[in-house]
């Protein structure tokens, strides 16, 4: 099982309660794991990444086992630890602020 961190308003529009698990067959990536959350939770389609261009959304940043994937490609493998379900992948929003 794929453990998922969301942001708290992404949790508030799929109903859930802290990290999400899903079952992602074959190589675990950042595209597989999105089109498992999706394909659970419909309601989180367009909120992560563009539907059209399948794009992360600017304000949205992917993070594991201390190292920001944000730019990693998306088929490339995510670490082992978030294979193997030891580690989540966290979906951040972007923080913006100023004084």
């Amino acid at each position: 099982m794929i453990r998922v961190v969301l942001p708290a308003h992404l949790r508030t529009l799929a109903r859930v309660d802290g990290e999400v698990k899903l079952e992602v067959p074959g190589v675990v990536t950042q595209r597989a794991v999105l089109d498992a959350l999706e394909a659970v939770y419909p309601m989180l389609r367009g909120t992560i990444r563009d539907q059209v261009t399948r794009e992360r959304r600017a304000f949205l940043r992917f993070f594991a086992c201390e190292q920001d994937l944000s730019h990693e490609p998306p088929d490339a493998p995510l670490p082992e630890a978030v294979a193997m379900g030891t580690e989540p992948l966290l979906v951040v929003g972007a923080m913006a602020g100023g004084g």
